[in-house]
C-alpha cells in the first residue's frame, strides 16, 4: 500500500520503528493501533539477502515496511538500499537527497515506486541544511530543487530530540508550500520528546509527519518493544 494512503493518527501522523519479524511487526502494528510503520536498517544486515529475507517477513503483517540506511543515515549505505528495495519491494525507502533522484529514477524504471525520502541534517541555523557533503544550503532553495526533482518527503537527521524544532518546522511548512507532502525527523528522538515534535509539526501544512523513533523504543537488535511503542501513543493522546 503507497505509504500516503495508510491512515494515520489524526491524520497527519505515522510513526517508523524497527522491527525483528512477522511477528514483532504484527505486535507493533497493533501496539500502535495501526499508525506504525515497521522496518529494518540496512547497515544492521552484512548480506543483502538477509535484508530481503527480513522485509518480506514484515510485509506478511504490515501493510507498508520502511527500508533506512542505518548506521546515524549513512552515506555509504545507498546503494545496499536500493539493492534491497529492487528484489523486496519496500513501500518506502530512505536515501540521502544526492542519491534520492537517481533511485526513484531507477526504481521507477523496474516498475518499483516505494515513497523515497530525501536526507538532510540541521545546519544549526534556521533557513539552512547541510548536505551529506557537509555543503550548507538555504532551505528553501534545496527544498526548489527537491520539488522539481519530484522529491515527496524530506528526512532530517540528526534532530537530536528537540534541539533544532525550529528548525524542522521552518523546514516542513516550506516544503508543504511546494508540494512536498512528508516531513520525517530521526536521530535521539525519545518517547516524551513525540508529543511536543508532533504539536509543532501539526501546525505547518505537511500532509504526513513520521517521526523515526528506533532506540529509545527497542528491546534488542532490530527489535522493538510493543510496550514502548504503545506508551508514545499513550503520551500523545494525553497531550
Amino acid at each position: 500500500m503507497n505509504l500516503f494512503e495508510l491512515e494515520r493518527f489524526e491524520e497527519r501522523l505515522l510513526v517508523n520503528v524497527l522491527a525483528e519479524d512477522e511477528k514483532n511487526a504484527a505486535a507493533v502494528l497493533e501496539a500502535g493501533d495501526g499508525y506504525v510503520v515497521p522496518g529494518i536498517a540496512a547497515a544492521d544486515f552484512p548480506e543483502i539477502d538477509g535484508a530481503v529475507g527480513r522485509v518480506l517477513s514484515l510485509k506478511k503483517a504490515a501493510p507498508a515496511v520502511s527500508v533506512g540506511l542505518g548506521g546515524g543515515g549513512s552515506f555509504r549505505e545507498w546503494e545496499r538500499v536500493l539493492k534491497i528495495a529492487e528484489r523486496a519491494r519496500p513501500e518506502h525507502i530512505n536515501q540521502p537527497f544526492e542519491k534520492a533522484p537517481f533511485v526513484q529514477g531507477y526504481l521507477a524504471a523496474e516498475g518499483i515506486h516505494p515513497v523515497i525520502n530525501a536526507l538532510v541534517s540541521p545546519a544549526g541555523e534556521i533557513g539552512k541544511v547541510r548536505l551529506a557533503t557537509g555543503m550548507e544550503m538555504e532551505a528553501e532553495r534545496f527544498l526548489d530543487l527537491a520539488a522539481a526533482l519530484g522529491i515527496v518527503s524530506v528526512k532530517v537527521m540528526p534532530v537530536n530530540g528537540l534541539a533544532h524544532l525550529e528548525e524542522l518546522v521552518f523546514i516542513a511548512e516550506a516544503a508543504a508550500k511546494r508540494g512536498i507532502r512528508g516531513i520525517e525527523p530521526a536521530g535521539g528522538i525519545k518517547s516524551e520528546h513525540l508529543p511536543v515534535l508532533y504539536q509543532a509539526l501539526k501546525k505547518t501544512k505537511i500532509e504526513l509527519i513520521m517521526p523515526h523513533i528506533f532506540g529509545d523504543v527497542l528491546a534488542g537488535k532490530g527489535r522493538s518493544d510493543p510496550a514502548k511503542v504503545e506508551n508514545l501513543f499513550r503520551l500523545l493522546k494525553r497531550r
